[in-house]
């Protein structure tokens, strides 16, 4: 089903374009650049949200809400409408009826020919957010996803107090807090948090750079339990499909080859990370910069971060 409305939406959107815009939104499969990416400011390849209409914007966020689960579309616009508050935009003034991408520099970019048979992507890619979902034989590959937020919590002004992505935070110290001193002692790995997530925007992520911390099989039946909503915080951003085929991927991998890694200050307020990895699966947060109010997180797929093994198994049957 996402796999089929994912490509009405999308060739709905292109149709909608000049030929002018359409020739910034779509590039080949192939293209040179395909696994380049960043989660920081500046310019991308692409179409950006506020180069379009409202009603061309209306159809580019369909392709979010179709491979997105009704929360992780939430996060989408929750970061976006802090970057909104942080560039002062109008739809960030109390009471606007803006929508949360009008004037925003999130790109969009179209990756193939999403009306043919042949494997072809979109990504939405700009300050604190980048979604890559890339489709092959009707399986979907939803990785690199970078979520994140600066400020991630509004300190004055109208929107004093808002909190963006502060479930990633608050079940990691729940998740910490419920382990004890043994326990403690193998998951934090550093008392000082890194600057940022260690696997940066490498388009392959190294799980080698992390530092391995706590395994899975050293959890108490509550703990694992913490340790399973800390995951889904992450895979649950995807739409159903997706989040229960990644959940399938890390049981069938060994669940107790995850491991849990902390770093920095021990309670909020303070700089602090923490990653989680698999064989199959890689997390990280990092809240550091700006007095720990500046939130990054990823979730890689190290099978699958650009649909390489779907790809890879497509074309050796061609």
């Amino acid at each position: 089903m996402v796999v089929e409305q994912s490509s009405v939406a999308a060739v709905e959107l292109l149709g909608s374009l000049s030929p002018e815009l359409r020739a910034k939104i779509v590039a080949p499969f192939d293209t040179p650049d395909h696994q380049v990416w960043t989660y920081l400011p500046g310019d991308r390849p692409g179409l950006t949200l506020g180069e379009l209409s409202v009603e061309q914007r209306r159809l580019a966020m369909r392709l979010l809400e179709i491979a997105l689960s009704e929360r992780g579309l939430a996060d989408a616009r929750s970061v976006m409408f802090a970057e909104a508050i942080r560039r002062g935009l109008p739809q960030a003034e109390p009471g606007s009826s803006v929508d949360v991408g009008s004037e925003q520099r999130y790109f969009l970019r179209v990756l193939g020919d999403p009306s043919g048979f042949e494997p072809w992507a979109w990504r939405l890619n700009g300050h604190h957010l980048a979604l890559h979902v890339t489709f092959v034989s009707g399986a979907i590959g939803f990785t690199p996803q970078f979520f994140g937020s600066e400020p991630a919590t509004v300190l004055s002004g109208p929107h004093a107090g808002l909190r963006t992505l502060p479930a990633e935070q608050d079940l990691g110290f729940s998740f910490l807090e419920s382990l004890e001193d043994g326990q403690r002692e193998l998951a934090v790995v550093s008392d000082t948090a890194p600057h940022d997530i260690l696997t940066r925007f490498d388009p392959v992520a190294d799980p080698k750079v992390l530092l391995r911390g706590l395994p899975y099989g050293e959890l108490n039946p509550e703990q694992r339990q913490l340790f399973s909503l800390l995951i889904g915080q992450y895979i649950g951003r995807a739409s159903g499909p997706i989040g229960l085929q990644t959940w399938q991927d890390i049981t069938e991998q060994g669940i107790e080859r995850l491991t849990f890694a902390w770093a920095g200050a021990t309670e909020p307020g303070a700089g602090h990370y923490y990653s989680i990895a698999g064989p199959t699966f890689l997390a990280e947060y990092d809240n550091t910069q700006d007095n720990a109010n500046h939130i990054h997180s990823v979730w890689r797929d190290l099978r699958n971060d650009w649909a390489t093994d779907m790809l890879a198994a497509h074309y050796a049957g061609h």
